[in-house]
């Protein structure tokens, strides 16, 4: 990645990288950018299948969310905790569906 990327990376997603007391993110801007192009695509592609689960099996838009976290905890998407939720919370805001407490529904 060149430092003349145009692409902003939302502080929501740079705060996965900063550990509690401290001010810097703990990796390279170049990574932070990578991890980001690949959960916003995700959160983008996921938003299909989530509208057409909640048509086919007639559940809440709550449930969907939970069951996609679940899922990404649990499979093979290559993503850290931290990194699953906030996939899974972006999708939600993208929809425009709220997102109800993960961590409380993954237990």
């Amino acid at each position: 990645m060149s430092e003349e990327s145009q692409l902003v990376v939302p502080p929501s997603f740079v705060a996965l990288f900063i550990e509690p007391g401290r001010i810097k993110p703990n990796a390279p801007r170049e990574h932070i950018l990578e991890r980001y192009e690949l959960c916003e695509d995700l959160a983008t592609m996921l938003m299909d299948h989530a509208s057409t689960k909640k048509w086919e099996l007639g559940v809440t838009e709550a449930d969907i969310i939970v069951r996609i976290h679940r899922g990404l905890l649990a499979g093979d998407a290559g993503l850290t905790v931290a990194e699953a939720e906030w996939v899974t919370r972006r999708m939600a805001e993208l929809l425009e569906w709220e997102c109800p407490s993960l961590e409380a529904a993954c237990r």
